[in-house]
């Protein structure tokens, strides 16, 4: 067994980390989280996606208190608002659309009588999105398995800085130690793993394996390895962003809101106790100044702070594990926070490095499969991302005439072809976003298939419309039975108070 891992950095990624690896092998093995509180972390508000609700169980967290202690709304999904063109609104809601009728998924059906005008928009089919359009939330009613009512899908809209004093918190309960200092300098071994981190006041904190959370610095990745970094910005070429919370506006929605800008986008993402917002945007289209207009100029509410700037560049480290350094966060790339994939990467890293642990050998068998699965799940979130600033119509502005007709990857070519053709959508090897995610932007920013699936015709077309029908009219009725979002929320934190 490893005997020391030294996790360097605190923040989201740091405090992740520390309460898994505490939670799995705080027993065997010493934690030790080493932090500066004169180095802030980006501190934005976050917006997750479900699969945070795997970590917390794991954990061992009461879904209520982890709501009240991180001042957390719920979240069906995200609005995309003048994507594939300016006045288009779509959404991509979490979970599934209907029920599969025969051998092929609902949509394939759908497809075919939505082309023939015989069908509403998909939206019509998601428990999730119907909901969100009425600002209703509940959760999943498990005695209630033929029910759409059982089939809600959620996350989380939370303050990333509370949920990292959270997890500090829940750590150190489990026996991991912090640190406090910054760390200036670090030695090597003869074989160019590193042996200890040197801190400002001279102490040398020696350990078997590092993790890096030192954010875009990736001060032991980067700074001691030279590890190397892969460059997606003419793909991607947002490269800055403003953040700023401002007051609570008079809705709170069970979803985040992007909405297309000039040059970029801006979210904006409800909690119980203010709104965050933020304009990302690419400094070679936008000025620092017009960007931060834009973002003060449509605030829901007065600002609770000056704007913050944040340069990044879109990309990933050529190698996540390298020696005996594994870089978690935004030391291991950058994907935008477009699809709310930020925290979500941090947990899967985690699970990975569990799955992976490693003896004291560091068997580089083991490195290499990480480095392999890793680089797998980046990539085609990255695709998942370019295919919102691509598969658009606009040509309003330079930024997105140059989105509109760049040259993009070979696998998300491949995709958009397979889906023009036949509507077909094949899930590769487990990525992350399922066929569902990828219809609801492919569909939603304008992209048509040629013709349907042909063994849709198999089903006499009135049995089809019928389903549909009975699908979208239970939904309905769902959708008026569950209670606002806000009053969901106001429940959750009153049963705090008892």
């Amino acid at each position: 067994m490893m005997k020391n891992i030294v996790i360097v950095g605190g923040g989201t990624a740091g405090w992740m980390a520390a309460a898994a690896l505490s939670k799995v092998v705080g027993s065997k093995c010493a934690i030790r989280v080493v932090e500066s509180d004169e180095i802030g972390t980006v501190g934005v508000g976050e917006s997750t996606i479900p699969m945070i609700r795997r970590f917390n169980e794991v954990l061992g967290i009461n879904e209520d208190e982890f709501v009240r202690e991180t001042r957390a709304t719920f979240k069906l999904g995200i609005e995309f608002v003048d994507w594939g063109k300016i006045g288009d609104n779509y959404m991509h809601g979490f979970g599934n659309f209907g029920r599969n009728l025969e051998t092929l998924d609902f949509y394939q059906y759908w497809l075919k009588m939505h082309a023939e005008g015989k069908a509403p928009d998909i939206e019509a089919y998601s428990i999730n999105r119907m909901a969100a359009r009425s600002s209703k939330f509940m959760r999943p009613a498990l005695d209630m398995p033929n029910s759409p009512l059982s089939e809600i899908t959620y996350a989380f809209h939370i303050d990333a800085g509370l949920y990292a004093r959270y997890l500090r918190k829940f750590s150190e309960a489990h026996g991991a130690a912090r640190t406090e200092g910054k760390v200036v300098d670090t030695v090597l071994r003869a074989d160019g793993c590193i042996a200890a981190i040197v801190m400002e006041n001279g102490e040398q904190i020696a350990g078997d394996l590092f993790i890096d959370c030192t954010g875009f610095r990736g001060l032991l990745i980067e700074q001691a390895l030279k590890t190397g970094f892969e460059d997606w910005t003419h793909w991607l070429p947002c490269d800055r962003a403003y953040a700023v919370p401002c007051e609570l506006g008079p809705d709170l929605l069970p979803y985040t809101r992007a909405t297309a800008r000039p040059a970029g986008w801006q979210w904006r993402i409800g909690l119980q106790h203010r709104t965050g917002n933020g304009h990302v945007f690419s400094s070679k289209f936008m000025s620092d100044d017009e960007a931060a207009s834009i973002l003060m100029s449509s605030l829901d509410g007065a600002a609770l702070a000056e704007p913050k700037l944040l340069r990044f560049a879109a990309g990933k480290r050529k190698k996540t594990w390298n020696k005996n350094v594994v870089a978690v966060g935004l030391s291991s790339g950058f994907m935008e926070p477009l699809e709310s994939t930020s925290i979500h990467l941090i947990q899967s890293a985690v699970a990975r490095l569990i799955t992976f642990f490693p003896d004291e050998g560091l068997d580089q068998a083991d490195i290499d499969e990480f480095n392999r699965q890793s680089d797998f799940e980046v990539e085609r979130i990255r695709d998942f991302l370019i295919l919102h600033y691509h598969a658009t119509t606009r040509n309003d502005t330079p930024f997105w005439d140059y989105c509109r007709t760049m040259e993009i990857p070979e696998t998300l070519r491949r995709k958009m072809e397979l889906y023009q053709a036949h509507g077909r959508i094949i899930r590769d090897n487990n990525e992350l976003f399922s066929e569902v995610g990828w219809l609801q932007v492919m569909h939603g920013q304008g992209l048509k298939p040629r013709r349907h699936h042909p063994l849709v015709e198999l089903i006499d077309e009135r049995e089809v419309a019928a389903y549909l029908e009975e699908t979208s009219s239970v939904i309905k009725k769902c959708v008026n039975v569950m209670p606002a979002h806000a009053e969901f929320v106001d429940a959750v934190k009153a049963a705090g108070k008892r």
